[in-house]
């Protein structure tokens, strides 16, 4: 083992609750800027998933026969930005309504008739943006047989709205964290060298380097940083195996959509920035301190 590594973990274990104090105020600081990467990485993915295609429902009037169908296809594929497109007859509806609803259910039971309607089921291509969907659902509605158009622009609208309003929160959040994360270690070097200065001292007087006095300091604060970084992402990922089930069952009727965990990428660019994170506040301590 390197003699730096050696003196790092001695001065570890010397001032434990200082250098505890930066380890969970480091990964406190990861832990939050990963969840946040965590809904971007789950938000991208929905957007994506929209850009490439999404489901929509057009719902029929009552006034509709099967004669009309061809002609409705054709109008409904002249439109353009259409990948596949699916009758399904009002008894079809209600059969999967069935399947759906437990056959115990007591308003299956008070059913008189059915009072579902026909519909067709298209996949659309791709959309660089939610209004351009709007606009090709009111192209459909214009149709004189349609009565609806259902693409989910309840959930997906009000989606974006909290997506945008994360992302502003994020960044903010994100920088203040750092900073505290920042100013945390960088103190704590300070205190660190300050245990040790005689030491220093003494070392400089018998002709020892700057980086040799250093090297030491820069260490531990990669350690710090290191360790503060797999702890905010094990804590992250503990809660998200105890809250992640059920979480996408409302969004399963439109896209097919789960929620994952942080990509292997995205985690080794936040365990090497909270590393870097605890190599620059040492940095900027020993800037200041061995002028």
């Amino acid at each position: 083992m390197s003699p730096f590594i050696k003196k790092a973990l001695t001065d570890i274990r010397l001032n434990r609750f200082l250098n505890l104090v930066t380890i969970f105020t480091i990964s406190l600081s990861i832990l939050v800027v990963s969840v946040f990467m965590l809904f971007f990485e789950n938000a991208g993915r929905v957007i994506e998933a929209w850009n490439q295609g999404g489901r929509a429902m057009i719902y029929l009037k009552d006034n509709f026969t099967m004669d009309m169908l061809p002609e409705l296809k054709d109008r409904i594929n002249s439109l353009g930005n259409i990948q596949g497109l699916v009758f399904i007859s009002k008894d079809e509806a209600l059969d999967r309504l069935k399947k759906e609803i437990s056959s115990s259910s007591a308003f299956l039971k008070t059913l008189q008739g059915n009072p579902l309607p026909d519909a067709l089921e298209i996949q659309m291509t791709s959309y660089n943006s939610l209004e351009e969907v709007e606009a090709f659902a009111e192209k459909i509605k214009r149709i004189e047989i349609v009565d609806d158009v259902e693409y989910g622009q309840g959930w997906l609208g009000k989606f974006l709205k909290i997506f945008n309003l994360f992302k502003i929160t994020g960044y903010a959040m994100c920088g203040l964290f750092f900073l505290v994360a920042l100013f945390i270690t960088s103190n704590t070097v300070r205190l660190a060298f300050y245990s040790r200065k005689l030491e220093v001292e003494v070392m400089r007087l018998v002709g020892a380097t700057e980086t040799f006095i250093k090297a030491p300091f820069y260490v531990e604060g990669l350690l710090q940083g290191f360790i503060g970084g797999v702890l905010g992402l094990a804590i992250l990922l503990i809660t998200y195996l105890m809250f992640s089930s059920g979480m996408t069952q409302g969004l399963s009727s439109y896209i097919y959509f789960d929620v994952r965990f942080l990509s292997i990428k995205t985690m080794g660019l936040i365990i090497f920035g909270s590393t870097f994170l605890g190599w620059f506040g040492c940095y900027l301590s020993l800037k200041q301190i061995l002028r």
